[in-house]
């Protein structure tokens, strides 16, 4: 539960974009997009650019050949294919499965609604310290899935529309490059001036024997009742936002990790004092984890079998959360002089440029900052650049603000204190920490704690670390 009302806001330094407000409301995405709104300024504005026009008009003759061709219907696609649009490019979109990428369908919006159900849950423990005598309430999880699958549904149709009311072609089915900015999509032949992959990513599976016995968060979705036993395999964020949401709504949850903390790329205070309150929620954390072996029972029930020679039985559910993957399969890049980077995530340059001439890619499938509003901004930079003559637009990919829907909810921006302290020397770097009780907590009987880290470059006084850890309970 946050505090209420408390506000706290940093003047930018040189080298800061924009002053970086964080506001303690029930929707912590108020801190994600204070900062995303200094990337979108003027984004109601839609001036058409002589480029884009003569370009279009020479296009239109044609109807399989676009100024702009977009492969993939989810944030960050459909960001870009809209705002050149906006400038008069001729425009199309293919997209294979639902529209709305994996945010809408199986990621951020579904996710958050079950958050929200998680903390109502939460809220209904401390309902006596408040007055209300509530007696023991059922949960039904069939209830707020059908809701939660129901809205999805709406917004599928609302980005269907939005690409309607744009003017912009839409096309269903799988999309492959097929030559110099050409694309075959259900055995017709497209070119265009300019081609974005947008394709995103999907989950991982480790290659251990059994692993099909376990599910993806993609398949935490599509579970029809709640698990009473639950095995979580991962140490990222979606790994312990699951993990959160199941403890929160009654199931008996492990997380299983392969090293001795969670979120390791996050700032220490953040990982430490959020393993301490998880597990004082009744949620097991079991360290140095690798998984070998899924096995089932006749009654269905899942045993896991470790390197170290344990096993952990009696699960009804098992979610691998152990990384993500690009979508590049049978798109044809490499042999249209696409070049993938080592983990095979398509090489870009500073303007979202691959190695092919006219060809573009952004979002999860470049695997730098795999976050919804990051795609959003990159996308609508790019049409920017490339139909609207802003030659130098370009997302600056530095201080990019990101929250974890735990239990409870983590936000932070700018380096960790470790980095900091690597960059710039342990006598350079001065850090300030607070705590102070939650006032929703001020009439319960356990008593818990916000907490506030920053940074500052002690020689100049300016803001260095830039880093502002938040930490609510």
């Amino acid at each position: 539960m946050l505090s209420k009302g408390f506000r706290h806001t940093i003047q930018p330094s040189s080298h800061l974009l924009a002053p970086f407000s964080l506001i303690a409301t029930e929707n912590l995405l108020t801190l994600f997009f204070s900062t995303f709104n200094t990337f979108n300024t003027n984004t109601q504005r839609r001036s058409l650019h002589k480029m884009a026009s003569s370009s279009s008009s020479s296009s239109d003759s044609n109807p399989h050949h676009f100024n702009y061709f977009v492969i993939g219907g989810g944030s960050g696609g459909m960001a870009s294919a809209r705002r050149a649009a906006s400038y008069k490019a001729k425009t199309a979109l293919v997209e294979m499965a639902r529209m709305g990428g994996t945010c809408v369908n199986v990621g951020c919006v579904p996710k958050k609604v079950m958050w929200n159900c998680a903390e109502i849950a939460d809220t209904l423990h401390h309902a006596h310290e408040y007055g209300f005598d509530i007696k023991a309430v059922p949960f039904h999880w069939g209830k707020i899935k059908a809701s939660r699958d129901a809205y999805i549904a709406r917004l599928n149709g609302i980005y269907h529309k939005n690409l309607e009311n744009s003017g912009i072609t839409e096309l269903h089915g799988k999309a492959k490059l097929v030559g110099n900015k050409k694309v075959l999509v259900n055995g017709v032949e497209y070119t265009a001036d300019h081609i974005l992959i947008a394709t995103g990513g999907r989950p991982k599976v480790p290659n251990v024997p059994g692993a099909e016995y376990g599910i993806t968060s993609d398949g935490f979705f599509e579970l029809p009742e709640l698990p009473k036993k639950v095995a979580v395999l991962g140490a990222g964020y979606i790994a312990i936002e699951l993990a959160g949401i199941l403890n929160h709504l009654g199931s008996d949850v492990s997380l299983f990790i392969r090293y001795d903390e969670f979120l390791r790329n996050f700032d220490a205070m953040l990982r430490q004092t959020l393993a301490e309150e998880m597990k004082g929620q009744g949620l097991k954390v079991v360290p140095h984890t690798v998984a070998k072996e899924l096995t089932k029972d006749k009654d269905g029930k899942i045993t896991l079998h470790t390197e170290d020679g344990k096993s952990y039985e009696g699960f009804d559910t098992l979610i691998w959360a152990v990384g993500r993957t690009p979508n590049v399969e049978d798109l044809g890049l490499e042999e249209n002089g696409i070049k993938l980077n080592e983990k095979g995530y398509i090489q870009v340059d500073e303007y979202q440029n691959t190695t092919a001439e006219g060809v573009h890619a952004l979002g999860d499938v470049c695997g730098h900052i795999e976050l919804t509003p990051v795609a959003i901004a990159a996308g609508r930079r790019l049409s920017n650049r490339l139909f609207d003559g802003k030659k130098d637009s370009k997302l600056d990919y530095n201080l990019v603000p990101s929250i974890i829907f735990s239990h409870p909810p983590i936000g932070t921006t700018g380096l960790t204190e470790e980095a900091a302290r690597k960059k710039y020397g342990d006598a350079n770097i001065k850090v300030y920490t607070s705590k102070f009780v939650n006032m929703f907590y001020s009439v319960c009987e356990k008593k818990k704690q916000d907490r506030y880290e920053t940074g500052l470059l002690a020689p100049r006084g300016k803001n260095c670390r830039t880093t502002f850890d938040w930490y609510w309970f």
